[in-house]
Order: structure tokens, then C-alpha cells, then sequence
């Protein structure tokens, strides 16, 4: 029930229901008589809509989440390293595609950066994490493992924990496989690495970060696209709210014990 609530608050509460909430309760102001106040909050819903979708804009809300954590760039650099975590991300387990080609865009990125980094890592086992948010479907973890063993990693060195079913549950099965003192380095889109952090941190874990799927830092100034307002800069603003209102609510839970 708590899921649910969570998964709809945050869907209230992303730019595009917003702006359409005002421009709807704009124009029935203005049927009731009211039309100066219904055309104002008809306009501000235009203006978030635009706002929104507007790189400047975009890029500015999403640019600090991204840029908290450096990317690794040296794997070799790297010692003593018990474990890969990809966190969970979507995925279409009832396509009839092969497992890789199933994966989001944001899965697709994870994994390819937990794979590059334990081809450098002989040593470590890869774990992925991550369960079906629907009764009956193959858990998105499965989809990994599926997608790795197609790439060529042997099945002995995957670990799939397919029981999470968001970024605290799987800090607790990662804690719960990996002692505390072990060394992992966990692998997560870029914009979703500083909450998961939080995370991992909470349950006693210290994890080396490699951020992955960078949204921000594409396109510049130079270019027309940045100044257009498109529905890719429109999701870069709602992946920067969604990302936020998580952390606020992790500080809240914080606070409130």
C-alpha cells in the first residue's frame, strides 16, 4: 500500500500532470466568472510545461544529481574487490526479444558499465538485483543475468538477487549477501546514484560508486536543439523531480526516528 501511495504521489507531482492540473483548474475559474485568475493559472501551467521541457532549464535541475559522483575511469585502480552491484531498473519481460534487447535504456546502461567493470575485475563476482513490480513477470535481476550470460559471463560468477523491489530493499539484500567490511562497487544511473548512496549507507555498507547513463552534458548552447523545448529535455526534469522527491522523503524518514 505504501509502494502505492509513493508511486502516486510521484506521478502527481511530475511537471506534465502539474501543468495540465492548472490549465485545467485555470479554465474553470474562468467559467465561474473569474477570468483574470483562471487565465493566470492557465498561463503559469503553460509556463511549467515549457519551463520544463527546456534544456536550460532541465540540464540545471539534473546536472548536480548527475555530477555528485565521478565516473571510474581506471578499473585497474581498483583493489580487492569482492563484487559488481547493478541495481534494478525496467525492463519487458514478456517481449519475445533476446534478454538484452528487453532491457530500458537505463538497464541497458547498468549493465554494460557492471560488465565493463568486471572484465577488469577477475576477481569479482557480478550482482544484480531487482524484482517484477507485477505478480508473474520474470524479475528484471533474472533479465540481467540472462543479458550477461549472452555477453559471455559465466553463470558461477553471477549472483542474481531478484527479490527488491526498490533501492532500500536492495540495500538490505546486498548487505545481507556481502559482509559489511566487504569492497563492491555499485553501479546505477548517475542521477539515482546520490539516493542510493544514502541508501547503501543506511544499512552499513560503504560502497565504491561508478555512475552510469549520464543525461546531462550532451548538448550545449552551440546547438538550436538546447534552446527548442523538446520531451527529452522534459524527461531529464521529471528524472530530476522524481530524484529529489526521493531524497526529501529519505530525509523526512530521517528525521522522523
Amino acid at each position: 500500500m505504501f509502494g502505492l501511495l509513493k508511486s502516486l504521489v510521484g506521478t502527481l507531482l511530475m511537471p506534465l500532470p502539474v501543468a495540465l492540473l492548472l490549465v485545467l483548474l485555470g479554465a474553470w475559474i474562468a467559467a465561474r466568472g473569474l477570468r483574470r485568475t483562471g487565465f493566470v493559472a492557465m498561463f503559469a501551467g503553460f509556463l511549467v510545461l515549457f519551463l520544463a521541457a527546456w534544456s536550460p532549464v532541465a540540464d540545471r535541475l539534473l546536472a548536480p544529481l548527475e555530477q555528485a559522483y565521478a565516473p571510474v575511469l581506471e578499473v585497474e585502480a581498483l583493489e580487492d574487490i569482492a563484487a559488481v552491484v547493478v541495481l534494478g531498473a525496467g525492463w519487458e519481460p514478456e517481449a519475445d526479444w533476446p534478454a538484452g534487447t528487453r532491457l530500458n535504456d537505463s538497464s541497458v546502461h547498468r549493465l554494460m558499465e557492471g560488465l565493463r567493470l568486471l572484465q577488469g575485475l577477475p576477481e569479482a563476482k557480478l550482482v544484480v538485483t531487482g524484482a517484477s513490480r507485477r505478480a508473474g513477470e520474470l524479475p528484471v535481476a533474472q533479465g540481467y543475468a540472462a543479458a550477461a550470460r549472452d555477453l559471455g559471463v559465466p553463470t558461477a560468477r553471477i549472483v542474481v538477487l531478484d527479490t527488491p523491489t526498490d533501492t532500500a530493499q536492495e540495500a538490505y539484500a546486498v548487505r545481507d549477501f556481502l559482509d559489511t567490511e566487504a569492497r563492491f562497487v555499485l553501479v546505477t544511473s548517475a542521477s539515482h546514484m546520490p539516493r542510493a548512496v544514502r541508501h547503501f549507507e543506511r544499512v552499513g555498507l560503504a560502497p565504491i560508486v561508478s555512475p552510469t547513463h549520464f543525461l546531462t552534458g550532451r548538448d550545449g548552447p552551440d546547438r538550436l536543439s538546447y534552446w527548442v523545448p523538446s520531451s527529452g529535455a522534459l524527461r531529464k526534469t521529471e528524472r530530476a523531480v522524481y530524484e529529489r522527491l526521493g531524497l526529501w522523503a529519505l530525509e523526512w524518514d530521517h528525521r522522523g526516528r
